[in-house]
């Protein structure tokens, strides 16, 4: 089956298309600071970490600003700090001159003054690279979110109270800052991604090491398998390389392929998208615009057009539904049109 979807949230970002799938819908946009934040929030930042200072404050293409920062960075170990279109606090330094659990930690720190100061900031975002081949490059695996936390439950809340496995793979977790998950494990590229998603299907998963403590799972016979794959949008989209987004597409397709056997009888798949984030346009920022839907089940009709959803939210309503959970979040299942 398959369909298009209207996104109904204020906002165009990660968090808000990943929050509205799973069925919160946000009535109020994330701030975005065009001007750099102010200086109480900076000088506040810089006392609680003693980082001693910061460089840029401004929005900035992420692979730019570390190329031109970089020199600067380790003549005064100062992180790099930036934004962009979106509502993200970006935190960038060389790991070999500021460990990485150091950048986390200032990350946390930046997420709490956040917080305690309602900025109203969707993601602080850990932005680690380091010098190879004489050039500043971003180390995606790395990469670290620490999102604000949904306000209300959501479908992964709904289901991992019913005693569901909820497994998060590639960000997920940071997204949702944990609420909701049960299993979760990183991710450094898109096909990382795809191969941890193939052998979560083939029940490959060493479910024990990715598992948070004091987790009860009391349903084996249901799962949920949420992946995001980065790439498409970080080195792709936000660099118009419309060449690799489309290759990025192809791979995607070709490890569909290898899924499809083994989706069981009482599988449901769906492949959809959290925004747009258009190569081919003159801006580097996310796109507003409507994202995809396909659907594949054993037991679903064959080629039904789901239409134009009003929602993004139509897809963790009918998960619940498939489910049989009725707790309500936001969005209206289209699960009576595909079985």
């Amino acid at each position: 089956q398959y369909g298009t979807m209207i996104e109904k949230s204020k906002g165009k970002d990660t968090t808000t298309g990943h929050w509205e799938i799973a069925g919160y819908i946000s009535e109020k946009p994330f701030a975005t600071y065009p001007n750099g934040f102010p200086k109480e929030l900076v000088d506040k930042f810089i006392a609680e970490t003693n980082c001693g200072g910061i460089l840029a404050n401004i929005p900035a293409s992420g692979t730019a600003i570390i190329e031109k920062l970089n020199d600067e960075h380790h003549k005064t170990k100062f992180p790099i700090v930036y934004t962009s279109a979106d509502s993200v606090f970006q935190i960038a330094v060389d790991t070999d001159l500021i460990p990485l659990e150091t950048l986390y930690k200032w990350c946390e720190i930046a997420r709490k003054i956040l917080d305690d100061g309602n900025y109203n900031v969707s993601r602080v975002i850990a932005r680690p690279y380091k010098i190879i081949d004489g050039k500043p490059t971003r180390i995606s695996k790395d990469r670290r979110d620490y999102s604000m936390q949904p306000p209300e439950d959501t479908l992964l809340d709904e289901a991992k109270k019913e005693g569901i496995r909820v497994i998060g793979i590639g960000k997920i977790e940071d997204i949702f800052a944990k609420k909701g998950i049960t299993h979760a494990i990183h991710t450094g590229s898109n096909k990382e991604g795809l191969e941890l998603t193939l052998k979560a299907l083939k029940n490959e998963l060493d479910l024990d090491s990715i598992a948070y403590k004091g987790i009860n799972i009391t349903d084996e016979t249901r799962e949920i398998i949420f992946t995001n794959l980065v790439d498409t949008d970080m080195l792709f989209g936000h660099r118009n390389d419309a060449k690799g987004y489309g290759n990025a597409i192809e791979e995607i397709d070709t490890y569909l392929d290898k899924m499809l056997p083994y989706i069981t009888e009482d599988d449901l798949l769906i492949v959809t998208a959290d925004h747009g984030c258009d190569p081919g346009t003159p801006s580097t920022d996310h796109s507003r615009e409507y994202i995809p839907l396909v659907v594949y089940g054993k037991k679903c009709r064959r080629g039904v057009n789901l239409g134009t959803r009003s929602s993004f939210a139509d897809i963790g309503r009918t998960i619940l539904d498939y489910f049989g959970i009725s707790e309500g979040i936001a969005g209206e299942s289209f699960l009576n049109e595909i079985m």
